[in-house]
């Protein structure tokens, strides 16, 4: 193991894994005796300067960017009888011409400190199943991609396990949309109370469980606060999925009866104890991955992303035009603009790949402020109140109030109001969220046929998946939701059921090609189903069909005429 690498270590002691071990068995006899004549010198001074200075944002462009490699150049057997401060300068001059490493993954190796080799069935269960999906792995990781960097920075920057950066792929797979049954969102899967506990913004514009860089923060801040409580890498892993409390609890439980209150003793949830097991899983084979027949994709050690600042709200299509960016992948980038514009009250900052971020600061300064948004002069009519001007133009009634100075929320019918508006169709940015959610409904789901449902006052997703017969969870997840969501009366649910009720019925997909003379009519005749089956199907607005038109239907073949 490097000099650094082994110093840290010895410093503050963690759980070594076997391969570690075995690593630094092998580490050259003068790299050990100039690691203890180091620790010598430096006892009771300032440790060594930390790689985890590094950083995904242009705010850290003062750092040291060649400390990493300076740190990690073999040592020569010339160092031996060298002061330290003449070691660190050998060092740094061999930097460029002897570490060669780009790979991300080796970087992340490199901080691992859990248990990999425990003999544990649990574990090696989970072994087993990576070891058979390849395919999954490489998912994952090309998921991970865009965020590793930035995640692995801030996890070095703290000096903790760098097995962390392999949590948000047990969590969310390494998706920034990903919203679970239980209200959780983002790559680190915040609930909303724990997210506004750790300062993560939550309203209409915003959500900063889904901030890559606010949620990362608020995540480790979390896991060091576990990690402090119970002193115990497996333990703190635990308590974030379970909950503190929980854990707490089965250790309790295990003293009282005089039994070990390790995690693989304790009595847990079972979610919990696979949790654990799947990311120590997926560090031993990130570790070794030509060990167990793998391969993973390397990942450039480089910077990814800029953080840029910009002041005050921008549609965020003008902003993707401005960085010459696809409006979409901007939104993977900052997945917590909930709308189509970033929030009014901040944060003011969006991330851009760093290709594109000098040409983003440049152009957004020759902006004009009154550009940035699209405006609407709109006259007040009879009946009209700030929330229902504001859902005519997917915008806020406070907005509307501030940039109006409006002192309350009276309107008189004829008054003018100057309302932001988004610069293109609401559709075009089609990862906000009341986008994500239409396409969510609007899927096509092979073997079933969509109705709707209109939320009553006292309806929750219990009455109404009991009364159209379906799963709670799949109700929820139809409409991109979450079981313990709200619903709001006049809210609309989709709800798909079998296309087919009967016992006997085989339900297949049929593609079929419009002939000259058909019409929605005849074909749902001929098939036995109906008109507006095929519409949905299909995603048909009229009924007018177009010769050699291909249709997607699902037909009960042991009715079909």
């Amino acid at each position: 193991m490097q000099l650094y690498q082994w110093l840290k270590h010895i410093k503050a002691p963690r759980a070594i894994s076997q391969h570690q071990q075995l690593r630094r068995n092998s580490l050259p006899l003068a790299g050990k005796s100039i690691a203890i004549v180091s620790l010598l010198t430096l006892a009771g001074c300032q440790q060594l300067p930390s790689v985890s200075k590094l950083s995904i944002f242009s705010d850290d462009h003062n750092t040291n960017s060649s400390l990493h490699n300076s740190l990690t150049s073999p040592i020569s057997t010339d160092s031996i009888n060298k002061p330290v401060e003449a070691v660190s300068k050998e060092l740094a001059s061999k930097e460029l011409a002897e570490d060669t490493s780009t790979d991300l993954w080796d970087r992340l190796r490199s901080g691992l400190a859990l248990n990999l080799d425990q003999n544990q069935p649990r574990l090696a269960a989970e072994v087993k199943w990576l070891k058979k999906h390849p395919r999954y792995l490489l998912k994952l990781s090309n998921r991970a991609e865009p965020y590793l960097y930035f995640v692995l920075a801030e996890i070095e920057k703290r000096q903790l396990p760098t097995e962390l950066a392999l949590l948000p792929m047990i969590e969310s797979a390494y998706d920034p949309f990903a919203y679970s049954h239980g209200r959780a969102s983002g790559l680190w899967q915040f609930i909303p109370q724990t997210g506004k506990h750790f300062g993560l913004k939550q309203n209409w514009w915003y959500d900063g469980r889904r901030d890559i860089a606010a949620s990362t923060n608020a995540a480790l801040n979390y896991l060091e606060l576990l990690y402090k409580r119970f002193n115990n890498w497996e333990l703190a892993l635990a308590a974030y999925n379970a909950g503190g409390g929980t854990v707490s609890k089965a250790i309790r439980q295990n003293k009282a009866q005089g039994k070990a209150t390790d995690f693989w003793s304790l009595s847990l949830p079972k979610e919990t104890r696979s949790y654990v097991p799947k990311l120590m899983a997926l560090a031993k084979l990130v570790s070794a991955p030509a060990t167990y027949g793998l391969e993973l994709p390397p990942i450039n050690d480089e910077k990814q992303l800029e953080k840029v600042a910009i002041g005050q709200q921008i549609d965020l299509a003008q902003a993707a035009k401005l960085a010459d960016m696809d409006l979409d992948s901007l939104y993977q980038l900052n997945p917590a603009f909930n709308q189509w514009a970033t929030d009014p009250n901040g944060p003011h900052y969006l991330l851009v790949p760093i290709a594109k971020a000098e040409q983003f600061k440049q152009k957004l300064a020759e902006l004009p402020a009154d550009a940035r948004l699209q405006w609407h002069r709109y006259r007040v009519k009879s009946g009209d109140n700030l929330i229902k001007i504001a859902k005519r133009f997917n915008t806020q009634p406070s907005l509307i109030k501030r940039t109006n100075n409006l002192s309350g929320y009276f309107l008189r019918a004829g008054q003018t109001l100057l309302i932001a508006k988004p610069s293109r169709s609401l559709a075009s940015y089609s990862l906000s969220a009341a986008q994500r959610k239409q396409i969510q409904q609007h899927r096509q789901r092979p073997g079933r046929t969509k109705k709707t449902h209109t939320v009553k006052m006292g309806d929750s997703f219990w009455s109404v998946a009991r009364e159209h017969r379906v799963s709670m969870r799949k109700l929820a997840a139809w409409n991109n939701m979450a079981p313990g969501d709200y619903l709001k009366p006049g809210q609309t649910l989709v709800i798909w059921q079998p296309a087919s009720k009967g016992n006997n019925g085989i339900v297949r997909k049929v593609r079929y090609r419009v002939r000259h003379g058909d019409s929605l009519y005849h074909i749902a005749s001929k098939f036995n189903v109906k008109v507006k089956q095929i519409k949905e199907w299909n995603q048909i607005e009229k009924r007018h069909l177009k010769p050699g038109q291909l249709l997607t239907l699902f037909v009960d073949v042991t009715k079909a005429r």
